[in-house]
């Protein structure tokens, strides 16, 4: 891997550094290379079901909303595949999240700048070299280590995505070979054994928990259905999607929020769950629609939907069973659930980067909880003697709120980065993006100066 130095080195390649390999791809003169340890580009492949949908619409693809003209547009893969025409009749402006990964499947196919089967070990700087130190390990097909090498860069992004969250009184079950919990991110893998089961329980009252219950329903015989679904929230509450509650998808919010105090930041991001961790109505309209057809002929389903409650224990009872020790959190009030399978919809949370990011930590400076420091321009904040970059995606909810892990803000942070990276507005951003004006601007009057009234001119003949 003995190559000139990249001006830029991405480490993990999901849609968001995808998003900024594209962008980065029509710059001349930019040098560029993205690794990651999977051998093919995968998005969720556990949740993609047949009718779910990504809750963001097609526009806010990898590169739309900074350059509608790049040849990355999803428009652009559909003419591709000779597909525009029936996809304008049919007139989807969500698009179902099979065809989004198709979609990033032929970017990812056709960017030559993409390394997967790469596993990036650690990053270091040099400062004799003024450069980033890369080392990595190719992979064989089968996983194994083929060969080593290094490689050098002039900055980072860090892509490296999410992990599955797993309820700490769950992990050793979900740890344990052939116990049949799972996390909702190998639900499709694992689908025909959970319907083998006799009773299933779904952790977990956001977007993931309400598409296994749905799907888990619609395959179970009416009057059998043998389902409980349980999570924290005190309801199945639907997902804020109002057109300005939309808003806080918008750079002018991101702004905003990353101009706040650590203190006060640190209070919005959970406050504003609803936001961004709860359930589209048409799937809580689609659960209800489901539940309610069988009743029909009399009786009612033989599910359990209950929110306010947590699990505080879990253990097997025998070989096959499980017991979940429950409580409700306004009730207080607690008991046990036997259940033959369990399915972890309990969310993600970011991949540590200590491991990799280890032998700059000298350098880096962290707030009062020990969380990176990032800045408007999405980098590291690391002491001068970097001379480098450090950017990173979807690892700044902490700075940058509830936008951060948002797909429709994917393509304006990539142009972000570049802009920056470049020294240029490669990708001219818009002034403003929010009817919504977020907080007050002190010295800036907030009420419009009173409006002038209007001189009428004389007529001639002076009426």
């Amino acid at each position: 891997m003995s190559t000139p130095p990249r001006d830029l080195v991405g480490v993990g390649i999901g849609p968001f550094n995808l998003s900024l390999a594209a962008l980065a791809h029509s710059l001349p003169g930019l040098s560029t290379a993205f690794y990651d340890r999977s051998p093919r580009f995968t998005w969720h492949p556990g949740l993609l079901l047949d009718d779910a949908t990504v809750q963001v619409p097609f526009l806010a693809d990898l590169v739309t909303l900074a350059d509608p003209t790049s040849p990355w547009t999803f428009l652009n893969h559909l003419r591709a595949r000779e597909r525009l025409y029936p996809f304008y009749f049919a007139e989807h402006f969500h698009i179902r999240r099979t065809e989004y990964d198709a979609y990033c499947r032929w970017v990812a196919d056709r960017l030559p700048v993409l390394h997967f089967g790469h596993h990036v070990d650690t990053v270091r700087w040099s400062p004799e070299r003024a450069l980033f130190e890369v080392d990595l390990t190719r992979l064989c097909p089968d996983g194994q280590a083929a060969s080593t090498g290094r490689v050098h860069a002039r900055h980072l992004v860090l892509g490296v995505g999410t992990e599955p969250r797993v309820p700490e009184p769950l992990r050793p079950l979900a740890d344990a070979p052939g116990v049949p919990v799972i996390h909702s991110d190998d639900y499709l893998t694992h689908r025909d054994t959970l319907l083998a089961a006799g009773h299933i329980t779904v952790v977990g009252t956001g977007q993931s928990g309400a598409e296994v219950f749905l799907d888990l329903l619609r395959h179970r015989p009416v009057g059998r259905e043998r389902l409980h679904w349980i999570g924290r929230t005190g309801a199945f509450a639907p997902m804020e999607y109002s057109k300005l509650g939309l808003e806080h998808f918008t750079p002018d919010h991101t702004r905003y929020f990353h101009a706040l105090p650590e203190p006060v930041r640190d209070r919005l991001v959970p406050a504003q769950w609803q936001l961004h961790k709860a359930i589209d109505a048409g799937t809580v309209a689609a659960i209800h629609d489901e539940l309610y057809r069988r009743t029909l002929h009399g009786g009612w389903p033989d599910t359990v939907l209950t929110p306010a409650v947590h699990v505080r224990a879990a253990g097997r009872l025998g070989p096959a069973r499980i017991e979940l020790h429950l409580e409700h959190a306004v009730q207080h009030t607690r008991t046990r659930l036997t259940t033959d399978a369990v399915v972890l919809a309990t969310g993600h949370r970011p991949r540590p980067l200590d491991h990799l990011l280890a032998p700059l930590d000298p350098h880096l400076r962290r707030d009062h909880a020990g969380r990176p420091r990032v800045d408007a321009h999405f980098r590291l904040d690391l002491d001068p003697a970097v001379t480098g970059s450090v950017y990173v995606q979807n690892a700044e909810l902490h700075t940058h709120g509830v936008g951060a892990p948002d797909l429709g803000l994917a393509a304006w942070r990539s142009a972000t980065i570049l802009n920056h990276l470049t020294g240029r507005q490669a990708y001219p951003q818009p002034a403003r993006t929010a009817f919504t004006t977020f907080g007050l601007h002190p010295g800036t009057p907030q009420v419009p100066p009173a409006r002038r009234a209007v001189r009428l001119t004389p007529l001639a003949d002076g009426t």
